[in-house]
């Protein structure tokens, strides 16, 4: 560019430290409270001094060490709220502006005010909070709606600034993407191929974003789906049924003393649509009561793309539903069965790839072992599986079929507990668990694909291990027993509750089942806005950012039934997802929590 052009004007300088603040029953620790300071202020490579963020994961860091506002989006919002009432830091914001707005200003745009010099990386990230400092729920979504974002600036060379300063540009940022055009690519439905590159080549582009940008790349040409970019659970098919269907039980095998395996069929004989290796199916079974039926997942532990599924299922001492299958079920009977689902699969590749579980975690990395098998796959393929000895070693004799069909592969097996009758070296090649020691002495290649399966300790402390030992964490893939963990930003931690019905007296209204956490109870339009309210009245583990159908953290899968929105979605979900946030149940709904 030419001469730098002063753009605009700092108005306000604005910091806040963390506090907490009470927000529907719960606590919140936010910095989003920001308060204009006078005089020169020390800009740093962090963060402004005497500023502050409550939640790092999502705020705040070198890529979004200043939050810029501008003044003519305080006057767009007064009129449309039809308020008066706003001060500097109203948005969360530390720098109030006049000028640059979001449609003229481009990442990587470099600009100095007084000593220091700042570069744009990536528009705000939407979140809830700041629509509980305007008192306006709707807020995050209006944001992306409006294109008035606002966006964060990397503090290129530090130094002190002072409200009334001019802003000047210093440098153009390549591309020309404004900070609309990219908040625009990442939250609504509009992905063409040559944006996306074009954002991904601005290596001003906080990590971040360019992660999303590139999910988004790859799913580009794939027609359907969701927004892959915000969330993994778009990343799945479409189901090839919606709701359930019965399948017909064509076998029954005792695998181990307490996991046996379901093979279920199509009534009319037709081949089964094919599962990915590594996804799951859900069945439904009525209770003994007489009340809401029973709904569990269970992965497919069969060859992918074989005419009929397998589930295997460990029996436990009150799993309720496991305990019911193995001693009601017979061949010849109906399963009421969810078309398979999970993002949890083998992605395609030439980069070695370890299977790694714990127990009856082995089900779905047995689906992937075959497929891999099945191609007679070159890849180098590591097997390590955990068990207590080999009277619970389930499908140990398949295991060793498959990887005789992988010229590359190698198999460690840990039993904790073995019997005198158990031969190392043969049944089990280590004593033990599989913990960081054992993995430091196997050494697997670091440009491996790790899958994980098992408990949720247990995967804790192997993706733990391997990122120790080199690998990158977006190279570790889990799939947990049960529910997930939970992604409440902000929120200040609580004792954990096993999951209950509502409190207060039985009411009436649409069933919703939550499949992961075993439970089914009626939802209250009167008393619950979403699905995601009634879960966290119920200690369902939840996962949610802005709550207003914009940032898809809590996509989650739907089984069954259908769902309304208020407000939509800006993207809506994937094929057979749902945004739990803004959604009410529009009859018996299935929801995979």
């Amino acid at each position: 560019m030419g001469q730098p052009a002063v753009t605009g004007r700092l108005v306000s300088i604005n910091v806040g430290l963390p506090q907490d603040v009470p927000w529907r029953g719960k606590t919140v620790h936010t910095a989003i409270w920001k308060s204009p300071v006078p005089g020169p202020v020390r800009v740093r490579r962090l963060n402004i001094d005497g500023d502050g963020q409550g939640d790092l994961a999502g705020h705040g860091g070198e890529m979004r060490a200043v939050m810029v506002y501008q003044l003519d989006s305080y006057a767009h919002w007064q009129q449309e709220f039809g308020r008066d009432d706003f001060v500097h830091g109203q948005f969360g914001e530390n720098f109030t502006v006049d000028g640059l707005a979001d449609h003229d200003v481009c990442i990587g745009d470099r600009y100095r005010i007084g000593e220091a010099v700042f570069e744009v990386t990536q528009p705000r990230v939407t979140c809830y909070r700041v629509g509980l400092r305007m008192n306006e729920p709707r807020m995050a979504a209006l944001l992306v709606a409006h294109r008035r974002p606002g966006f964060y600036l990397r503090v290129i060379e530090e130094g002190t600034v002072q409200a009334g300063q001019d802003i000047v540009k210093i440098a153009d940022g390549p591309e020309s993407l404004t900070v609309v055009d990219a908040n625009r690519l990442l939250y609504t439905a509009d992905h063409p191929r040559e944006q996306l590159e074009k954002a991904l080549r601005i290596e001003a582009l906080s990590p971040g974003w360019q992660t999303s940008f590139r999910s988004l790349l790859r799913q580009a040409d794939r027609p359907g789906g969701g927004n892959v970019g915000l969330s993994p659970a778009a990343a799945g098919p479409p189901p090839a049924w919606p709701g359930f269907r019965g399948l017909r039980v064509t076998d029954i095998r005792q695998e181990t003393r307490n996991v046996f395996s379901i093979v279920l069929a199509d009534p009319n004989g037709s081949d089964l649509p094919a599962a990915l290796p590594g996804q799951y199916l859900t069945v439904k079974i009525a209770s003994d009561d007489g009340g809401s039926a029973l709904v569990r997942s269970y992965s497919l532990s069969g060859e992918p793309g074989a005419p009929t599924y397998r589930i295997s299922i460990k029996v436990e001492p009150h799993g309720v539903v496991g305990n019911k299958l193995h001693e009601a079920l017979d061949v010849g009977d109906d399963l009421a069965s969810a078309a398979p689902r999970g993002t949890f699969f083998l992605a395609d590749g030439q980069t070695p790839v370890l299977l790694v579980s714990a127990g009856v975690g082995i089900t779905p990395v047995l689906a992937m072992l075959r497929a891999l098998a099945d191609e007679e796959s070159g890849r180098e393929v590591w097997w390590v599986h955990g068990t207590r000895s080999r009277d619970e070693h389930a499908f140990a004799t398949e295991v060793r079929q498959q990887l005789n069909h992988l010229p590359h592969s190698h198999f460690h097996v840990c039993y904790s507990r073995p019997a005198a009758t158990d031969r190392p070296g043969i049944d089990f090649t280590d004593t033990g668990h599989i913990d960081a020691e054992l993995l430091t002495r196997i050494d697997p290649p670091r440009d491996a694909t790790a899958y994980l399966c098992g408990p949720t300790a247990f995967m804790n402390d192997v993706t733990g291990a391997l990122v120790g030992l080199g690998l990158g964490p977006e190279r570790i893939r889990t799939e947990i027993f049960g529910a997930g963990p939970g992604i409440t930003p902000g929120i200040a931690a609580t004792p954990s509750a096993p999951p209950h019905a509502p409190p207060g007296p039985p009411t009436q209204g649409l069933a919703v089942s939550f499949a992961r956490s075993g439970l089914t109870v009626p939802f209250d339009s009167t008393g619950y806005a979403s699905i995601l309210e009634l879960a966290e009245a119920c200690d369902v583990p939840v996962r949610w950012s802005c709550r207003t159908g914009v940032c898809h953290t809590c996509e989650t899968a739907i089984m069954n039934g259908d769902v309304d929105y208020d407000p939509d979605p800006v993207d809506p979900p994937g094929s057979g997802d749902v945004l739990i946030c803004c959604s009410t149940p529009r009859d018996d709904v299935v929801i995979d929590l």
